[in-house]
């Protein structure tokens, strides 16, 4: 419950970003209002070992070459005395800082003589991480609701999509190790690109980094229920499951608020 909660107050932007970004009422999403740059931003809460900050992307912008940039920072964001304009080089730069562009191939560390292990099977119900273990069902992205639903919900589910294309789900964790360090894990719409950064200190509080760079506009905090799925999400699969594509819930006797969860969320 305690780790819950925690998950649940971290999974909004911490009201220090760049100087181009605004944020929602609620603090979960996060759009770059002009220019290609000065779109930092930062979770509000350090991130707990073994805890996803997840993001989707919701707009993007045509006529910028670069997509969105993800990572971890030491760096307490009320201690900057300014917001970089770019998290790479600039907030990289400052040290304790790793970030990375988001792409197919992502970077790798492995470690000499270290054999790469098989990323799970995309329909395996959770994403196993060290000792991590998270739903996989909220780390995929989902399409809008339309006729091809049930077809492209299928391309999110085996990752094939662009890595930076909307709707695309992007988080960053840390997994403790056993020399006192962490490895830093990316994970593309429920796969694991693996560890990203190896090293990192688990003395000092960890704060995600969402980098809204070029050709990526606006991104949206998923909150990620550990443990036991939600009711909603209970009630979400049983529907799905029994029917065709996701069109077909306007015409099922159901709250309104709760359709609208299982055609969008």
């Amino acid at each position: 419950a305690a780790m819950a909660a925690r998950c649940r107050l971290a999974a909004r932007f911490h009201h220090i970003h760049g100087a181009n970004i605004r944020l929602d009422a609620s603090h979960t999403q996060a759009t770059r209002v002009e220019s290609f740059a000065n779109g930092l931003c930062f979770s509000q809460e350090p991130l707990a070992p073994g805890q996803i900050f997840l993001v989707e992307i919701e707009e993007k912008e045509l006529g910028w070459c670069g997509h969105l940039r993800v990572g971890l920072t030491a760096h307490d964001p009320q201690s900057l005395e300014v917001v970089p304009e770019y998290s790479l080089p600039d907030l990289v730069n400052l040290g304790d800082t790793w970030v990375f562009a988001i792409t197919r191939n992502h970077n790798r560390v492995v470690v000499e003589g270290e054999e790469v292990q098989a990323r799970g099977r995309p329909w395996e119900p959770f994403l196993l991480i060290e000792r991590v273990r998270i739903p996989r069902d909220t780390l995929v992205g989902r399409s809008r609701p339309g006729r091809y639903s049930h077809i492209l919900d299928d391309l999110y589910k085996m990752n094939v999509l662009p890595a930076t294309a909307r709707r695309s789900r992007i988080g960053v964790l840390y997994a403790p190790q056993p020399d006192g360090t962490a490895d830093m894990h990316i994970v593309i719409n429920g796969e694991d690109m693996g560890p990203s950064a190896r090293g990192l200190p688990t003395t000092r509080p960890l704060y995600a980094v969402i980098d809204v760079f070029a050709s990526t506009k606006s991104v949206r905090v998923i909150p990620v229920d550990y443990g036991f799925p939600s009711l909603q999400t209970l009630c979400r699969l049983v529907i799905q499951k029994h029917i065709v594509h996701r069109l077909a819930i306007d015409g099922l006797h159901l709250p309104p608020l709760l359709k609208s969860f299982c055609q969008h969320e």
